[in-house]
């Protein structure tokens, strides 16, 4: 039965949505009652956004939870998680609301719901200050599958800032338990591939040209590589509203994935958001981590659960990261440790070995 309410500061690390991401799935899972304050103390506009109430709502739907406090501007909410149900859940953020972060938000929960799940999630799928859908379809999900689940990812529509509209639906199902991971051995670079789009009104040249520029800049550093950037033009019935971006993957001879991206911006000329994603991918690859940067945050909550030990080497390691491991030893009570990699090669390089005793959470329901 539920313990006495953990108390979580809000306005600590990151002090932002990922706080709520972490803490309410981590709550959920763990049917640990949950007091959040403090939300976004230190936002210029503090407390719940629309994009941050959807995802409370969708996690309160999960496990028919009681949520008391969650209304825009609320800096503080209490939530009691119930049991975990399967089924067809939707979450709309209404807004251009990323739904990557809904999908944060929820695919812990039903990885250990009683039966099979289907998430609806409606918003951004190519948003800014969030992954874009391409990232999660290219790089998140190989890699997150390698804690022994699937998960399948049909991207209905597309949605862009500032009017949304996008429609995502996630199918899984759930496991017993997570294996633990290990992401150590970066290897070498073997291809690089991508997608720059353009929807709406906005002319295919655009796409042409961020693929071109992003092209340019990585023969730069690989020159004997076959580097592939589809421009893309979304077809009208699959895209709301306008939007332009790009995001580059390299792929490497361990199955390592890292991307860089960037997303188009009225003014902000075409080339230079190549050049941009192109540029977060090398920086990625030069500091000689098996993850990319946006990565390391998502796995922590996995690496939490997992039933073993796990270890990802990352470069810096980020304050989404820092903030993930907080929590997950808050909530979890799972052992992190953080350590430079004392690899000969990553001598010369900001690389570090993050690991976790994960706690092993196995699914009562099955």
């Amino acid at each position: 039965m539920a313990g006495p309410r953990v108390e979580v500061d809000g306005g600590v690390l990151e002090g932002g949505g990922q706080i709520l991401r972490v803490s309410t799935a981590l709550s959920c899972l763990l049917g640990v009652p949950l007091r959040v304050q403090k939300i976004r103390a230190g936002r210029s506009t503090p407390g719940l956004r629309p994009q941050h109430l959807s995802g409370l709502e969708m996690v309160q739907d999960l496990c028919d939870g009681q949520l008391d406090g969650a209304e825009i501007g609320s800096t503080e909410i209490t939530f009691t998680p119930g049991k975990i149900r399967g089924g067809t859940h939707t979450a709309d953020t209404k807004t251009a609301g990323s739904v990557c972060l809904l999908l944060q938000v929820s695919m812990p929960c039903v990885l250990f719901a009683a039966s099979p799940s289907e998430l609806r999630l409606r918003g951004g799928t190519n948003a800014e200050m969030a992954p874009q859908i391409d990232y999660t379809t290219m790089v998140f999900k190989p890699i997150v599958e390698k804690f022994g689940f699937k998960f399948n990812c049909d991207i209905k529509m597309r949605g862009y800032y500032p009017k949304g509209g996008g429609e995502v639906i996630v199918q899984m199902a759930p496991v017993k338990q997570l294996n633990p991971i290990n992401l150590t051995d970066r290897g070498s670079v073997t291809k690089i591939h991508g997608r720059a789009f353009v929807a709406g009104v906005l002319p295919f040249k655009m796409a042409k040209d961020m693929a071109a520029a992003a092209v340019r800049c990585l023969r730069k550093e690989f020159r004997d590589l076959y580097v592939n950037i589809q421009p893309v033009q979304e077809p009208g019935d699959q895209a709301f509203g306008n939007g332009s971006g790009i995001i580059v993957t390299a792929e490497t001879s361990t199955g390592c994935l890292l991307a860089g991206s960037s997303l188009g911006k009225r003014g902000v000329n075409a080339d230079k958001v190549g050049i941009e994603a192109a540029e977060m991918l090398l920086a990625n690859l030069r500091h000689g981590g098996a993850v990319d940067e946006h990565l390391q945050d998502q796995l922590i909550i996995f690496m939490a659960l997992a039933s073993g030990v796990s270890r990802i080497k990352t470069g810096p390691v980020t304050l989404h990261t820092k903030t993930a491991i907080h929590f997950a030893e808050q909530l979890a009570k799972a052992k992190f440790t953080v350590k430079k990699s004392e690899d000969e090669e990553d001598a010369s390089k900001d690389a570090y070995i993050i690991e976790c005793q994960g706690i092993g959470v196995t699914n009562p329901n099955l």
